[in-house]
């Protein structure tokens, strides 16, 4: 057995550390997608043609809901875009600097409703959905090792960070299996022939803050044991290096500031599936085992009356107060406030 002493730092608490008196609901059509902090929101209400900021009986703070006057997805993605490339323009946040010209969806009950660029997700809160790879050989005198790489110091986000193998978000268009073929490419170099034996290991899902924003994640994992001659090679720029490490010290990586804070989740849900992290080693381990399932449908409960007014078409009481938006006050839920240009 691996005894150790885990001395977790600060930035690897995955804790669902939401302020409510700080943190409004970002709802579009009616279902509730985002979290959005009063840092964010004081910007938004310059756009009362996009975004209406308002008070209701729902929620004490108040939500923010995307005009829906806006009726289609493309409808919704161009106006959102609009106001993100204004903001990134102002260099108002830091999140925006890391801006890549890709998209990720934003959902509600499996339908797509919108898509975001990658950067300005965090600002929303939205949850965001992502692919990783855990390579690793069965080394016959070090035991289990496990493959890591060191992010490129050019990078936007994380530079110079240690990492899973193989990463990536799940961008508009792609599928998980197909991300995860596409990453491992990419990344690692690794072949097909290696690739088809992918096994798929479920996912960790956490919640994250820092400067950049919210980040409510879910990973979806792939375990991949390799050849002990294989050796990873970066294709495309991202990868500045790869290390082996045995299960041991992959423990001591992880839990270290030079880890990369949304990855940890994944290796360390691997050194528990493979009896490397046990009740036996750490204290907090129920708690570790919690925190790398954070159930986030838990945090997006808010519902509008939407669908009570369309059974019973009436004004709501309250929903007016503090409105941003002065036309909400003249006209049905169903319109909300005018469309902007």
């Amino acid at each position: 057995m691996l005894l150790i002493n885990i001395v977790v730092p600060t930035e690897h608490l995955f804790v669902l550390s939401i302020h409510k008196c700080d943190i409004r609901p970002f709802v579009v059509e009616g279902k509730q997608v985002g979290l959005i902090k009063s840092d964010v929101l004081k910007h938004l209400e310059k756009y009362p043609e996009v975004f209406c900021i308002r008070a209701c009986e729902q929620t004490k703070q108040g939500l923010v809901e995307l005009n829906p006057a806006f009726r289609d997805y493309n409808e919704r993605t161009e106006q959102l875009e609009k106001v993100l490339r204004n903001l990134r323009s102002e260099g108002l946040f830091p999140a925006l600097q890391g801006w890549r010209d890709e998209y990720f969806e934003v959902k509600a009950d499996c339908r797509a409703l919108l898509k975001m660029e990658r950067a300005a997700t965090p600002l929303f809160g939205v949850r965001k959905y992502g692919v990783d790879i855990n390579g690793y050989v069965r080394h016959p005198t070090l035991g289990l090792c496990i493959w890591l790489q060191q992010r490129s110091n050019t990078k936007e986000t994380w530079p110079g960070k240690w990492d899973n193998m193989v990463g990536g978000g799940l961008s508009v268009g792609f599928g998980i299996k197909e991300t995860a073929i596409k990453e491992a490419a990419e990344e690692a170099s690794i072949p097909s022939d290696l690739v088809k034996n992918l096994v798929s290991a479920g996912c960790v899902s956490f919640y994250f803050e820092s400067r950049q924003g919210l980040f409510p994640n879910t990973e979806y994992v792939f375990d991949l044991e390799l050849p002990l001659d294989f050796v990873p090679q970066n294709a495309d720029g991202e990868v500045q290096a790869f290390e082996l490490l045995t299960a041991k010290d992959c423990v001591e990586r992880v839990f270290t500031s030079d880890f990369k804070t949304t990855s940890a989740p994944v290796v360390i849900d691997f050194l528990i599936r493979h009896g490397h992290i046990t009740a036996d080693d750490v204290v907090d381990f129920t708690q570790i085992v919690e925190l790398l399932h954070v159930p986030l449908q838990s945090i997006y409960t808010y519902k509008t009356r939407f669908e009570q007014s369309i059974k019973q078409p009436q004004f709501l009481p309250g929903d007016s107060k503090n409105c941003n938006c002065a036309i909400f006050q003249k006209i049905s839920m169903e319109n909300g406030h005018k469309k902007a240009n």
